[in-house]
């Protein structure tokens, strides 16, 4: 399978760090790629744990860039999150949620737990329509700069073992366990239905 015909989700909270990470970086590979959240609401760091920036999902990336700068420039310059920012707007104009998605995708890769569960409660709380499978995994990572750079090279390598399977239903198994020793990391696995 070309890594342009494998369809490709990957899902975070926000659709801001770790999903846009992987994003950037499977479509660099030439993976056919989107990018959502499953929050109700975008979070964003504030400046302090307790005063987090909330936004709705219509609100565009430079939306939020500009409203930052008014903020406080130099402290959103200084945590990375305008970096970020004009990465992701370079991408799509604005975070999408996972749930008004209704595209057909082969693999869905997930961020965290909570996360995979929302994703896979919302496929499986959807009409059947046409029983095409899809492939939800999760890699639990951190919500920072450095693990969604990791997690999305783990992503990457994982997409291109995926596309090179000749049965992707009776090997994924065995990719997933490899996986896992290779990286000292969990992965979670299971098959939804359009």
């Amino acid at each position: 399978m070309a890594s342009a015909s494998l369809r490709v989700a990957v899902v975070c909270s926000s659709n801001q760090n770790r999903s846009m990470e992987a994003h950037h970086l499977l479509k660099r590979k030439g993976f056919a790629v989107r990018s959502f959240g499953t929050g109700t609401h975008v979070r964003l760091p504030g400046p302090s744990a307790d005063q987090p920036n909330v936004y709705d999902f219509n609100t565009t990336y430079d939306e939020m860039y500009r409203d930052l700068v008014k903020k406080d420039k130099e402290l959103y310059t200084k945590n990375g999150i305008l970096r970020m920012l004009e990465r992701n707007k370079e991408i799509k104009p604005r975070p999408e949620r996972f749930q008004n998605c209704r595209d057909v995708f082969d693999l869905i890769l997930t961020c965290e737990e909570q996360v995979y569960d929302q994703v896979v409660e919302e496929l499986n709380s959807r009409k059947r329509v046409t029983f095409q499978l899809v492939h939800v995994v999760n890699l639990n990572i951190r919500d920072n700069f450095k693990e969604a750079s990791l997690g999305a090279f783990l992503f990457s390598e994982f997409c291109q073992c995926f596309q090179l399977l000749d049965d992707v239903n009776k090997e994924i198994g065995e990719v997933l366990l490899e996986f896992e020793e290779n990286s000292g990391q969990t992965f979670l696995h299971t098959v939804c239905f359009y």
